[in-house]
């Protein structure tokens, strides 16, 4: 593939049983030769986009002592502040050229027989924190359709994914990748990687910066149009479908010299399955063709192997 497929979520909600067949064939086939696809027709309106961004951008404005009292020892980064340079991709020990935050599971009230890090709150900006806990929830809402989609293109009853992810360990992240001040000796924006979850949903891969790496190893862009999500398959889903479903490797490049001096931001969200769900490799994705090649691990106990990859615990 030299593209990234396009597809709209809404031919997966209408009551069209040909047009929800041809979304999760396309859906799956994507997902299956490239792990990328760009969506239309989710649920984040135009109007909590643009907010999201100002207040996102005025986080990161701020001080770095403000910033910095965000950033919570003994957390391995899951919720507040991770300041720049601190994540490297697995295998590289070179800081990437990122700041980022997280906003991670917002839990009713009975539901707190799971245990998860408090949300930080931003006490300069007040609408950071509102904003961000609407966009996280309308992201979930957005990769629970997804999910299903999935699952019926693995002939798995449509809502397999259902009960693994309802309040799931999921993170939502905003980027800010500063300008840049002079010639990286190897750091990147973000190195090549692969993502740790079941799937990714990205915000502002607009400009050119993101580049997905296809089956002939060749870099290629991934630019969404303003209305679109770029989604892509993470470690945890490639593993529990035999890499049936492949977990693309991907970067953020660093801009041409003359671009040096703009930011960049984007906001990934990452959908986690809670700790409990096995990763074991769906029997359906097993035959004589495509023997196991996963051992059995839950996905709590892969995400501690990753984030110890990465240099975050």
């Amino acid at each position: 593939m030299a593209q990234i497929p396009k597809i709209n979520l809404e031919d997966f909600l209408s009551n069209d049983p040909e047009r929800k067949a041809e979304f999760v064939k396309k859906l799956g086939n994507a997902f299956s030769e490239i792990g990328f696809v760009a969506l239309k027709g989710h649920f984040l309106s135009p109007k909590i986009i643009e907010n999201l961004y100002l207040q996102i951008e005025a986080f990161f404005k701020l001080p770095l002592e403000v910033k910095k009292k965000y950033e919570i020892p003994n957390l391995g980064g899951q919720r507040g502040y991770t300041s720049f340079g601190k994540e490297h991709a697995k295998g590289r020990k070179t800081g990437d050229l990122k700041e980022f935050w997280h906003f991670g599971q917002y839990l009713e009230k009975d539901d707190l027989n799971l245990v998860y890090p408090d949300n930080i709150i931003v006490s300069e900006i007040r609408e950071f924190n509102e904003i961000g806990k609407k966009a996280y929830q309308l992201l979930e809402k957005t990769a629970l359709h997804v999910l299903r989609g999935i699952a019926s293109y693995l002939e798995l009853e449509e809502n397999y994914f259902d009960g693994y992810v309802k309040n799931g360990n999921s993170i939502l992240r905003p980027i800010h990748y500063p300008p840049i001040l002079e010639k990286p000796k190897e750091a990147e924006r973000a190195a090549a990687h692969g993502d740790i979850n079941l799937i990714t949903l990205l915000m502002g891969a607009q400009g050119r910066g993101l580049q997905v790496k296809n089956k002939s190893g060749q870099w290629i862009d991934a630019i969404a149009e303003e209305d679109e999500l770029m989604i892509n398959i993470g470690d945890m889903l490639s593993r529990h479908t035999n890499n049936r479903l492949k977990s693309t490797i991907h970067r953020v490049i660093n801009p041409a010299k003359e671009h040096w001096g703009k930011s960049r931001y984007s906001i990934p969200f990452f959908m986690h399955p809670l700790a409990s769900m096995p990763l074991n490799c769906i029997d359906k994705c097993i035959d004589e063709k495509n023997p196991k090649v996963f051992e059995d691990i839950t996905a709590g106990e892969f995400l501690n192997e990753r984030l110890i990859d990465l240099g975050l615990i």
